[in-house]
């Protein structure tokens, strides 16, 4: 079957999906649909990537998604932390090597002509060293990168510590990328769809009955699951879903790739005994004689991010709403307050945001 070019599926979300016109929408849509002209021209257009931010809910991943499916072009699609996990993998595989990161760069592009990235957020000193050899090379290269993001390019890893490292890669993003602010002001997850109720507040029965109804029967075990390297303790599991305490899998040093393990093995994921997350941060500290990454910090002193209590939880939380989100795994939470109450103080209330408005969406039959 002939691809559609992304024109064409927004203008098919409009007319039979039920998508709500959106004037900014309509003109990422157009950058969406020039890139992709001019990369199925023969080589006869350069073609432009393009970098999409704004508010959560404005459609930018379905945008991004839509563009990446209509490709004849060899292409690659990740969310963007993902990504930054198989980099460093890469570079401890070319210890030794000269120039790794171009090394990565002109693999990439030797194996896709167009890179998507969903999420580019950047909050760590190594990957903002990183990023500026690799974005340089990689649009050298001839790749041509579309990208989603909350921040606008000037605002990534904004006040964070050597920051100028950065400057490079932003300068590169504003000069091969249309930049464009998708905010039409409408949060289109919070349109009117049939609810599909997946959030309860204090109540482990209707969590137990869900449970039991997505398991229909099927063999039931609660003995612990090896993720990675990590082993953990369900409540219980079956074949189709599997149900852990918020302690369990939040309160454990698990990382982001415990949570791709989880998804990939179990369709549907439930959550229960999730304290209110809310609390206020503490009094920052100077780190001394730090590292970061394999570079000592210049001084030894900086002033470490003033992080709340429960904030390392609270990581762990968005990377399993992020993974089961991606991956459309349908995420069940009981809760001791409401959604909206969850969290609403401490030092991740902007990328919480995000993960706020993704939990409101899975409440949709559509999710």
């Amino acid at each position: 079957m002939t691809k559609q070019s992304p024109m064409a599926l927004y203008q098919q979300a409009l007319d039979q999906q039920g998508f709500i016109p959106d004037s900014a929408q309509q003109a990422a849509v157009q950058h969406l649909e020039n890139c992709f002209q001019a990369l199925h021209s023969n080589g006869e257009q350069s073609a432009q990537g393009v970098y999409l931010w704004g508010p959560v809910g404005r459609g930018k991943t379905w945008l991004m998604d839509s563009f990446h499916d209509s490709l004849r072009v060899p292409s690659r699609r990740q969310h963007f932390h993902h990504f930054m996990q198989w980099v460093h993998r890469r570079l401890f595989q070319l210890t030794g090597t000269a120039d790794p990161l171009t090394v990565i760069a002109r693999e990439l592009a030797a194996e896709v002509r167009v890179l998507c990235f969903d999420e580019l957020f950047i909050s760590d000193i190594g990957d903002a060293s990183i990023l500026s050899r690799l974005f340089l090379t990689m649009f050298a290269e001839g790749m041509v990168l579309v990208a989603t993001s909350n921040q606008p390019p000037e605002q990534l890893y904004e006040d964070g510590h050597n920051r100028e490292r950065l400057l490079p890669a932003i300068a590169a993003i504003e000069s091969h990328m249309q930049v464009l602010d998708v905010d039409g002001g409408q949060d289109h997850r919070l349109h009117p769809g049939q609810r599909h109720q997946r959030y309860w507040v204090c109540d482990t029965k209707s969590l137990a009955g869900v449970f039991e109804q997505l398991c229909d029967g099927s063999a039931v075990f609660s003995e612990p699951v090896q993720l990675n390297h990590q082993q953990v303790r369900p409540i219980q599991y079956c074949d189709h879903a599997i149900w852990f305490s918020f302690a369990e899998l939040c309160n454990q040093p698990l990382a982001a790739s415990d949570f791709m393990a989880l998804c990939d093995r179990y369709p549907v994921i439930l959550l229960g005994d999730v304290p209110e997350l809310s609390s206020a941060q503490r009094e920052a500290k100077i780190a001394r004689g730090t590292e970061d990454a394999a570079e000592q910090v210049a001084t030894g002193d900086r002033v470490l991010a003033p992080l709340s209590k429960q904030d390392d939880s609270v990581r762990r939380l968005i990377a399993l709403v992020d993974e089961c989100y991606d991956r459309r795994v349908p995420l069940y939470i009981e809760a001791a307050v409401p959604l909206a109450e969850l969290y609403t103080e401490g030092a991740l209330t902007f990328p919480f945001r995000r993960t706020l408005s993704r939990l409101q969406e899975m409440q949709l039959e559509r999710f």
